[in-house]
């Protein structure tokens, strides 16, 4: 007798609900070494990411956390739950804020709400979500927020 199987996946476009709220967990500890890495990775250079010195002389009294890292990793705590392997692409992304920064030791929870549904009109088989991605500190002040447009498929016949 063959084991059943299932694979982890995303949701497919018909699963999904307006108004209903994910929370994606476990939450991720960011480190110096997450910090530091994505920063020199991506050739910037901000003293206030890489300069202990330099940061402890500003209002923050320490190095912040790339906003960049903040907003990658506040998406990607969403990709197992709700679009891994049902993804086509990402549309786009708009009203992106920091309100409040994300400091070396602290954890990034996410949690994502579907704003809109639509059928893709060009692309049969496919739809359109809207996302809104909120993360927040173990502390659960609010330190990134986000909209995203995606194209997802619809569940095979």
């Amino acid at each position: 007798m063959t084991a059943r199987k299932i694979v982890q996946r995303g949701l497919w476009f018909e699963e999904f609900e307006t108004g209903v709220v994910y929370a994606h967990r476990p939450g991720r500890t960011i480190t110096e070494a997450d910090n530091v890495l994505f920063t020199t990775l991506t050739m910037n250079a901000q003293a206030l990411h890489l300069d202990a010195a330099f940061a402890a002389g500003t209002q923050f009294g320490e190095r912040l956390v790339n906003s960049m890292f903040t907003l990658s990793t506040l998406v990607g705590l969403s990709v197992a739950q709700l679009t891994q392997g049902t993804i086509v692409a990402n549309l786009g992304f708009s009203e992106i804020a920091f309100p409040k920064p994300l400091f070396h030791g602290d954890t990034l929870y996410a949690e994502t709400v579907v704003t809109d549904l639509r059928e893709s009109r060009s692309r049969p088989g496919e739809g359109i979500v809207t996302f809104e991605h909120t993360g927040r500190n173990q502390h659960g002040d609010v330190v990134a927020t986000a909209v995203r447009k995606t194209l997802v498929r619809r569940k095979p016949a």
